[in-house]
């Protein structure tokens, strides 16, 4: 068992990179925050299942102040997209009430393997991705309705932002990245903040929850991590603006892969 003082450890560094990483590459913190809790949860006994519905529904709480930094921060220089945001808000609304309605009612280790394999194929596009350019060319309304649903139901079953699957999605369609970037940040907070309430008040809380746990939302975790991603949100797109992200990105991307082949391993057995 590991030590509370180590734990509390993880949880402040866990704030402090997943709010640069908000900022800076727009994943919304959820990509390190749900890894993080999974094991963390672990270390206090609970089964794999019922900690990756909580760390799923604690990082989804986190990710919705965080967002709102975030989202204050790009919009300042003008790097969201708010006529897209128009387009989309409704169809990530309706995927993430599916999607989190899905997950407070079903516990399943195929969310584990499913959060593993997004992990590592988002890994594997930011390792190969290369720079956008020309004019953004949007497919046709239906499919952006389908992308749009999708963006909302596959994050909120794992626990992760509207960045992760988001800005991909957007560089593919010719986004430039701080755009991208921006833009998906606010799909974070369209999906984070239905979807942790839903999983707050119509989850059930696992066995051998920590301390402080009501529904899938540990508030202990939520309170310690939130200050710290809301204080760097801001430094991450302060470095977005000022710094070459590519170097970082490929750093963040191996670490990424691993975390997913780990949580992949686990989610078998092995």
């Amino acid at each position: 068992m590991v030590e509370y003082s180590e734990l509390f450890l993880a949880l402040v560094i866990t704030g402090a990179a997943s709010g640069i990483l908000a900022g800076l590459l727009g994943v919304g913190g959820g990509i390190v925050i749900v890894p993080v809790l999974y094991f963390v949860f672990q270390s206090l006994g609970m089964g794999s299942v019922e900690a990756m519905s909580l760390a799923t529904g604690t990082s989804l709480a986190t990710i919705v102040p965080t967002s709102i930094s975030s989202i204050r921060a790009h919009n300042l220089r003008g790097n969201v997209d708010w006529n897209l945001i128009r387009q989309w808000w409704l169809w990530i609304c309706l995927g993430v009430i599916l999607g989190a309605a899905l997950t407070s009612k079903i516990n399943s280790a195929l969310f584990v393997m499913l959060f593993a394999l997004i992990a590592g194929g988002v890994s594997v596009k930011m390792l190969l991705n290369k720079k956008q350019s020309g004019q953004v060319k949007l497919p046709s309304p239906k499919t952006q309705k389908i992308i749009a649903s999708l963006l909302g139901f596959l994050p909120v079953m794992i626990g992760i932002g509207g960045g992760t699957l988001g800005v991909p999605t957007l560089s593919k369609f010719n986004f430039v990245m701080h755009r991208a970037v921006g833009t998906a940040s606010a799909f974070g907070l369209i999906i984070a903040l239905p979807g942790s309430l839903i999983m707050l008040f119509l989850g059930t809380t696992p066995v051998g929850s920590p301390v402080g746990t009501y529904g899938f939302v540990n508030f202990p975790s939520f309170l310690t991590i939130v200050p710290l991603t809301v204080l760097f949100a801001p430094v991450g797109v302060r470095l977005a603006q000022k710094l070459n992200a590519t170097a970082l990105k490929k750093v963040f991307a191996v670490m990424l892969f691993l975390v997913s082949i780990k949580m992949f391993l686990q989610s078998v057995g092995l």
